[in-house]
């Protein structure tokens, strides 16, 4: 009762049609201050990915265009939802209801389109350890960019028949006309949780085990063995390499789950998922845009080389593109 009057207070029509937002006290100035500061970073951040990734043509593999489209995921939420999120933090929603839906639905795609990427990144990840003999010939470029298409199309398609019913009808803001809020009820959060969730953790974990128990066994018969020839010694080097990558986008994967976990957190206890943008919850799951690249920053040497290169404008220079990134 006191939740609902205090919304009636803030979100209340009077005659002019105008919202009545309450006044923005300073400590509430420092956190959107602080939140759009986060928001500038994850966009760089992952501008910088994304530039990386697309203009050196030694990176152009296909482990790398799952991390591009993870990249460009992360890139619309620091660009668009992050943004909007502060912009409307104890204030009333300042664009129509048409405006609201999209934006409801355009976070709900990047939401599941980056479980699908990590997904995609898991199963690169252990055909590359466990089947490294045909990692080659069963991933490659073409059939990495066909994945990572089908993801986003299944996303958009998923996300439009979850979000049917807000989607059409006439009053989709609860409280009032400047409010976005999408409530989910218990049984779309339930099939949410299935399918956006709970399965695809389930196979993230179990690859990312099977890809585990397969390193430490090879990293056992590497220490055993004496390479003396040096055809030998590097391909020794390219394995190390793969277990690196495996182990840095293991990280990734781990902070993605423990970022995801609180916002299923409602729903496990019997409750409807609210998602209004502004919740703790939500806000953590966006900050997982900003530590992917970070992560990427300490542990791939590639990155923190091709940030060298696009921030001194070395990049303009004629055939930049060919430089020894890797």
């Amino acid at each position: 009762m006191v939740e609902t009057l205090e919304r009636t207070e803030l979100c209340t029509l009077p005659l002019n049609t105008s919202c009545t937002s309450t006044p923005v006290s300073p400590k509430v100035m420092l956190i959107k201050t602080l939140l759009y500061c986060i928001a500038l970073l994850t966009v760089t951040l992952n501008l910088l990915v994304v530039i990386s990734i697309c203009y050196f043509r030694q990176l152009h593999t296909s482990t790398n265009v799952f991390l591009l489209s993870l990249a460009v995921s992360d890139l619309f939420v620091g660009l668009v939802l992050m943004p909007t999120s502060v912009a409307t933090l104890q204030s009333c929603w300042f664009l129509d209801k048409i405006t609201c839906a999209l934006w409801i639905l355009l976070s709900s795609i990047l939401t599941s389109s980056s479980v699908g990427n990590m997904v995609l990144i898991s199963v690169d990840r252990y055909v590359a350890i466990c089947a490294p003999l045909h990692y080659s010939s069963m991933i490659t470029q073409r059939r990495a960019k066909i994945c990572v298409s089908l993801c986003w199309i299944c996303s958009v398609i998923y996300n439009f028949i979850i979000l049917k019913d807000f989607l059409l009808q006439t009053d989709m803001l609860k409280f009032c006309s400047q409010e976005c809020t999408f409530i989910i009820s218990y049984i779309s959060g339930a099939v949410d949780f299935i399918l956006t969730f709970f399965c695809p953790v389930t196979v993230i974990i179990v690859l990312y085990m099977r890809v585990f128990v397969v390193a430490v066994s090879q990293a056992r018969v590497m220490r055993s063995q004496i390479v003396a020839d040096k055809s030998r010694t590097l391909t020794v080097v390219a394995k190390k390499s793969e277990m690196r990558a495996a182990r840095t986008l293991g990280i990734i994967l781990l902070v993605f789950i423990l970022c995801l976990c609180p916002y299923y957190c409602p729903f496990l206890a019997g409750q409807d998922i609210t998602d209004d943008g502004s919740s703790p919850e939500v806000w953590l799951f966006c900050c997982n845009s900003t530590l992917n690249p970070l992560i990427y920053a300490f542990f791939y040497p590639w990155f923190r080389k091709a940030i060298k290169l696009i921030v001194s404008l070395q990049i303009l220079q004629p055939g930049s593109c060919e430089a020894k990134i890797m």
